[in-house]
């Protein structure tokens, strides 16, 4: 595992709590690079919580609840590097620019957030410099070192129950502009599941999630996709296992379809 600081003197993160982002599998020679944004629920100590109660600290508002083991589990089965943040998207989401009113919410579905309420500027501006800026740097670098262009793949996981409504789709295979992977994982999911997975569920690109795969994927020319899952198919650890497997093959399945002629322009 290889990690990038953010500096000696960080007000936001102590020296435990450095790095805000770190590669896992760093020298895989597969053909993806894996993300998982929401990878971790740790809120620095600095900012004493964030005000929010228990629940809402273990809740899927905190992290994307499962995520991170599907993706070391597809980080193994691809050989293919991954980076995760470390800090809690509470924090900051960094799934979104600085720009973004959701970047560091006030208020999560069901939750209050009250360290994010009435941030300044410079509150702000530090947890740019010092989660955001150290994770798309790192993300940048492991792209920028792969041998070849990669495939990017973001992983994420959602909540069964939104706002009081039960959600039935349990995978969504999300895409913004370039749909060629999402496309083709699709077709060969629809022979190798019966499980209800669906294009731009439960999130799509006018909620904003698609930053990722826009900024490091779509603006290089990269292949991409974002795997949404359902969190209560992840809530054993042999759940999470089955998952990723089920994934790698999905993906090395479109993967493949792409190689064909013609299949690789947008």
């Amino acid at each position: 595992m290889s990690c990038m600081d953010n500096g000696p003197d960080s007000p936001l993160l102590s020296a435990a709590e450095r790095p805000a982002a770190v590669v896992r599998n760093a020298d895989g020679r597969g053909r993806a690079v894996l993300v998982c944004e929401h990878a971790s629920r740790t809120i620095p100590a600095a900012l004493n919580g964030l005000g929010l109660s228990a629940e809402a600290g273990l809740s899927h508002a905190a992290w994307d609840i499962g995520a991170r083991d599907v993706a070391e589990g597809l980080s193994r089965a691809l050989d293919a590097p991954l980076v995760e943040s470390r800090i809690s998207r509470l924090v900051y989401d960094c799934n979104r620019p600085p720009e973004a009113p959701d970047a560091m919410p006030p208020r999560s579905e069901r939750f209050d957030i009250p360290g994010n309420e009435g941030l300044s500027e410079a509150q702000r501006a530090a947890r740019v410099r010092e989660v955001f800026d150290p994770f798309s740097a790192l993300l940048a670098q492991v792209i920028a070192d792969r041998t070849a262009p990669p495939v990017l793949i973001t992983v994420h996981s959602f909540t069964p129950v939104y706002l009081g409504r039960r959600r039935e789709v349990q995978i969504g295979i999300l895409h913004d502009t370039d749909t060629r992977l999402a496309d083709a994982m699709l077709d060969v999911a629809v022979r190798h599941t019966g499980l209800i997975v669906r294009r731009n569920e439960p999130y799509g690109p006018d909620d904003g999630v698609t930053y990722t795969l826009r900024r490091h994927g779509i603006a290089h020319g990269l292949v991409n996709v974002m795997i949404e899952i359902r969190n209560d198919l992840l809530s054993a650890e042999g759940d999470r296992a089955d998952m990723a497997a089920m994934l790698s093959g999905w993906l090395t399945q479109a993967i493949d379809a792409l190689d064909q002629p013609g299949k690789r322009t947008p």
